[in-house]
């Protein structure tokens, strides 16, 4: 069954004292909820206004105390970017540690380009996509910003101009850069013939 019609299925609430705590890991889903949130360097407070719900209540979903809605958990999980449903999904990539890349979905992003996150869905503190450019693909027309990771590009082949605060650099294979996401950032394959791959890393994820 989808996560979200599972969640539908619960009613109007989801009681966090109820659900499972994780095998491997023993998070509960409001453990979950708290590790993302430090991990992004938010507050209570910083969370609680965001998601439009009060601090108490915030701290209470945490620690398990507290039913939280669908809406709500929504609103929370929209904050801390994070699915759903990887509140409630068991984490098999503990159990099985490996990622089959014949497994991975690509995503369509940009103009001519695409990018398949490496890293599995409940890690907090990292993130890893591969990021694939066609001839003179690109991250879009304009530059972008994230959330405010720590971020580094390495390119694995091919040729890329990234643009960083306006500011042009060239790449080739195994050269890399790094930067902030919160800085106005663009990423183009160069030659205009050539397909280009990249690495992203960053700390902490922000997809």
């Amino acid at each position: 069954m989808p996560w979200a019609n599972l969640l539908w299925w619960y009613s109007n609430s989801v009681s966090f004292s109820a659900v499972s705590t994780d095998p491997v890991t023993a998070r509960t889903p409001g453990e979950r909820l708290r590790s993302r949130r430090r991990a992004l360097q938010l507050t209570l407070s910083d969370v609680a206004a965001r998601a439009e719900v009060t601090e108490g209540h915030l701290s209470s979903i945490e620690r398990g105390r507290s039913n939280a809605s669908v809406l709500t958990l929504q609103r929370i999980c929209a904050v801390l970017r994070l699915n759903v449903g990887d509140l409630f999904a068991q984490a098999e990539s503990s159990v099985r540690p490996v990622l089959r890349f014949r497994d991975a979905k690509g995503v369509a992003f940009g103009e001519g380009a695409s990018k398949i996150k490496l890293t599995p869905a409940h890690f907090d503190h990292l993130e890893l996509l591969l990021g694939h450019f066609g001839p003179g693909g690109s991250t879009g027309v304009e530059p972008y910003t994230h959330g405010d990771s720590e971020e580094v590009l390495l390119v694995i082949t091919g040729e890329v101009e990234v643009t960083i605060d306006g500011e042009n650099h060239a790449l080739s294979t195994f050269d890399s850069i790094h930067y902030r996401s919160s800085q106005p950032h663009r990423v183009v394959e160069s030659t205009g013939t050539e397909d280009a791959r990249v690495l992203w890393a960053m700390s902490p994820p922000t997809y």
